[in-house]
């Protein structure tokens, strides 16, 4: 239980979406952590200095901007659903690879997402509008929490949810190179375990996350073969625990 558990914590922060047909061409290469955004670089150290804080006081993003840069009101207004694969890696605070993974994602908004991995093991993360569901298949468990508790004010929110992003997040910097685009937003509630969210666009389009954690740990997603607006039905999402595994927790009832 505890290695799910764990590995689940790593990725739900930064579990995720997007907003076109195809991924374009120059989002299909992987990007190494070294091509990511200085914002993403800068806060592996300690962000909680009085120099950082300056910085980022300088970089807000006024509220009279709306809930953001061009990129990221598409991406919150347009998108209904996402389809894509997936790469991650998980760096610790001093940038050493701890982990990669890999698999599939869906995402039907309100509230509904499916991180399927298939490396390096096999694990389903769903979320059904009501409880998230946690699936190892191979240590044949599953945990089951309310879904509003779960993801409150994380990236998982940001990405799934009604597209009230500064209801959780405030924009703190945007920067660009050519169709190049990262927009950094951090939490408004205090105490929750990430520092920093970034979101990569490619011409419009969302191509990366990336995720600093409270301990400095880098979570990168990319993202591939990526279509949206699809049909996908509510009933996609629904999770039935296998008949073998060990249940934790108990679903809220309106979602069974």
């Amino acid at each position: 239980m505890k290695r799910a558990k764990a590995f689940a914590l790593a990725i739900m922060p930064g579990l995720l979406a997007a907003t076109a047909a195809v991924t374009p061409a120059g989002a299909q290469d992987e990007v190494s952590l070294t091509q990511l955004p200085a914002a993403a670089q800068d806060e592996v150290p300690d962000t909680q200095s009085s120099a950082a804080q300056d910085e980022a006081s300088q970089t807000r993003v006024p509220e009279a901007d709306g809930v953001g840069p061009g990129s990221l009101d598409r991406f919150l207004e347009d998108t209904r659903t996402l389809r894509a694969e997936f790469s991650q890696e998980l760096l610790d605070g001093g940038g050493n690879l701890v982990e990669t993974a890999s698999g599939t994602f869906s995402l039907k908004r309100p509230n509904r997402f499916l991180w399927s991995y298939s490396e390096p093991f096999e694990q389903q993360v769903v979320a059904d509008a009501e409880n998230l569901w946690i699936h190892d298949v191979e240590l044949e468990q599953v945990t089951v929490s309310p879904l509003e508790g779960a993801i409150a004010s994380s990236p998982a929110m940001l990405l799934s949810g009604d597209g009230q992003v500064r209801d959780g997040f405030e924009i703190v910097e945007t920067s660009g190179d050519g169709a190049i685009t990262w927009i950094s937003l951090e939490p408004r509630e205090p105490g929750v375990d990430f520092r920093s969210v970034q979101l990569g666009f490619d011409a419009g389009e969302l191509f990366a996350l990336v995720l600093v954690d409270a301990l400095g740990q880098v979570t990168s997603i990319q993202f591939r073969n990526m279509a949206v607006n699809l049909e996908i039905e509510d009933e996609f999402f629904r999770f039935e625990p296998p008949a073998d595994a060990d249940v934790i927790g108990e679903p809220v009832d309106n979602a069974r």
